[in-house]
């Protein structure tokens, strides 16, 4: 196992691992414990009593962060005549049908989000094999498959996020960055966990959300306490 360096290890020393911390207190660390030379991209890690095996157990959803993430994301539109223009007025970086759908076909994937309108599903499904190991595949349950193509291109932009457990019963999300005010990366982690607990599913049983841990590209986790999380966004 690779030992952690000088840097981590006296990060490590601010952090009690034992405790859980009010999450105001969480943020104020953040920087703190953030070992990069660059802005590093903070996670919120929300570990969920699920079984994500079973169908009625599965959790995934989108949200739109208060502060974004601090990335830019490049968004591609698949559409046609006015939806097109709506996509590009919005503020998408490519648009396009049958050419677009080569382009990408082609091994172009310089973007980070794919939008559809329901009627191009066909023709864009044929990236299915490409889009879908990637993460990019429009969905309507994520929301990137929809008429209204204005909204789903401005949330995007202003830093709508998707979330969706993974084998392990993870929620692994961007919250912001660690140069973010503590306020600002208060509202974000908030508002990510309230939105998961209200996605919780019918099959969940017992203690739904267990642990929430929130960490910078290059740095140790600090613990959080999930109801002062909770209170946050109801506040």
């Amino acid at each position: 196992m690779a030992r952690h360096g000088k840097k981590y290890r006296a990060a490590a020393q601010l952090i009690d691992a034992e405790r859980r911390y009010p999450i105001d207190d969480a943020v104020e660390l953040l920087p703190r414990v953030s070992t990069s030379a660059f802005d590093g991209t903070i996670e919120a890690h929300l570990r969920l009593g699920i079984d994500p095996r079973h169908a009625d157990q599965l959790v995934r959803g989108t949200v739109v962060l208060p502060h974004g993430t601090g990335r830019v994301t490049r968004v591609v539109v698949f559409a046609q005549g006015e939806k097109a223009q709506e996509a590009l007025r919005a503020g998408a970086d490519q648009v396009g049908g049958e050419d677009l759908v080569k382009k990408i076909d082609d091994g172009w994937f310089e973007f980070d989000v794919a939008v559809a309108t329901p009627d191009m599903m066909g023709m864009v499904g044929r990236l299915g094999k490409k889009l879908g190991p990637r993460g990019l595949m429009p969905n309507p349950k994520s929301g990137t498959v929809t008429f209204d193509i204005e909204r789903a291109v401005s949330e995007v932009k202003s830093g709508r996020v998707e979330f969706k457990v993974d084998r392990a019963g993870i929620v692994h999300v961007p919250v912001g960055r660690a140069s973010f005010a503590a306020a600002q990366l208060t509202a974000n982690i908030a508002t990510l966990v309230d939105a998961v607990n209200r996605a919780k599913p019918s099959g969940a049983k017992g203690t739904y959300m267990r642990t929430l841990t929130v960490a910078p590209t290059m740095g140790p986790g600090v613990r959080v306490d999930i109801p002062s999380a909770l209170a946050a966004a109801n506040a």
